[in-house]
C-alpha cells in the first residue's frame, strides 16, 4: 500500500479536545452548550447517527435533548416542536434527522428552524452566506472533509479539484468550500460523460455519490489526495465507501478509511457549531 492514512478519529478527537476548554467556560459562566436532536420515524441508519452524537454531547458535557416521534407525526406537529426549541434559551442547536417520511417536505421543515440555531448548515440564510463568503454555520460533513484534506499538509490554493455527487448536503457544499480556498474545482454527477478521465485530472478527489466501492484505481491521479464520504452496506452487511480502498490505496498519495475517516469528522463538526451558537447567543 502506497496512500497514506487520514486518520478522521485522530483528527476528530484533538478537535474535540479543543472544544472541552470552551464548554467549560460557557457551563461556568451557567451556559451550557445546548443541542437538541429530532428523529422522525424509525430509520436504523438515523439511529445510528442520533446515538453517537447523543454518546458525544455526554462525552463533552454539552446538554442534549433527543425528541423521537412516531413517523406518521403530522407536518403542524414538528413545526410546532421546532418553533418551541427556537424559542427556549436552554438549545442552542437544533438538528433536524434527515431523511424524513414522505409526507414531510424537509425543505420546508429545515427553514423553519432559527438560521441561529441551524448547526447542520442546511437553512438557506446560511447556505447562502456560505456561498458568498460570509460567516456561517458550515455544513459538518464538507467542514470535516476540509480539515483532513488540511491534515495533509497538501495546499488547495490552484489544485484541480474534484467532487462527484452534487447533493445538497455534501456535493454542492463541499465544491463552494473547495473554491473559497482557491481550488480549481469540478463538479461530477451521473451525467457527467468521461467521468473517470474527469478523475484522473483531480489532485483532490472527494467520492460523495453513495454508490459502494465505484472509485476504482483508475479513476485516481497518482499521489491524490481522495476522500471518501460515502457510507454504504454490502450485501454481506460490510460497511464500505464509494472508493474501493484496497485498489486505490495502491495509487493515491492519501486516503481516508471507511469506517474511521469522514464520519468521526461531521459529528465533531456539529459540536463545534453548537459551542460556536452558545458562544454567540451568551
Amino acid at each position: 500500500m502506497k496512500a497514506q492514512i487520514i486518520d478522521g478519529k485522530a483528527v476528530a478527537a484533538r478537535l474535540r479536545e479543543s472544544l472541552r476548554e470552551r464548554i467549560t467556560r460557557l457551563t461556568e459562566k451557567g451556559n451550557p452548550p445546548g443541542l437538541a436532536v429530532i428523529l422522525v420515524g424509525d430509520d436504523p441508519a438515523s439511529r445510528v447517527y442520533v446515538n453517537s452524537k447523543r454518546k458525544t454531547c455526554a462525552a463533552l458535557g454539552i446538554y442534549s435533548e433527543e425528541h423521537a416521534l412516531p413517523g406518521d407525526i403530522p407536518e403542524q406537529a414538528l413545526l410546532e416542536l421546532i418553533d418551541r426549541l427556537n424559542a427556549d434559551p436552554k438549545i442552542h442547536g437544533i438538528l433536524l434527522q434527515l431523511p424524513l417520511p414522505a409526507h414531510l417536505d424537509a425543505d420546508k421543515m429545515l427553514e423553519r428552524i432559527d438560521p441561529a440555531k441551524d448547526v447542520d448548515g442546511f437553512h438557506p440564510v446560511n447556505v447562502g452566506k456560505m456561498v458568498i463568503g460570509l460567516e456561517s454555520f458550515l455544513p459538518c460533513t464538507p467542514a470535516g472533509v476540509m480539515e483532513l484534506i488540511k491534515e495533509t499538509g497538501i495546499s488547495i490554493s490552484g489544485k484541480e479539484c474534484v467532487v462527484v455527487g452534487r447533493s445538497n448536503i455534501v456535493g454542492k457544499p463541499q465544491a463552494i468550500l473547495l473554491l473559497r480556498e482557491h481550488g480549481t474545482v469540478t463538479v461530477c454527477h451521473s451525467r457527467t460523460a468521461n467521468l473517470q478521465e474527469v478523475c484522473r485530472r483531480a489532485d483532490i478527489l472527494v467520492a460523495a455519490v453513495g454508490k459502494a466501492e465505484m472509485i476504482t484505481a483508475d479513476y485516481v491521479k497518482p499521489g491524490a489526495v481522495v476522500i471518501d464520504v460515502g457510507i454504504n452496506r454490502t450485501a454481506d452487511g460490510k460497511l464500505v465507501g464509494d472508493v474501493h480502498f484496497a485498489s486505490v490505496a495502491e495509487v493515491a498519495g492519501w486516503i481516508t478509511p471507511v469506517p474511521g475517516g469522514v464520519g468521526p469528522m461531521t459529528i465533531a463538526k456539529l459540536m463545534e457549531n453548537t459551542v460556536i451558537s452558545a458562544e454567540r447567543m451568551k
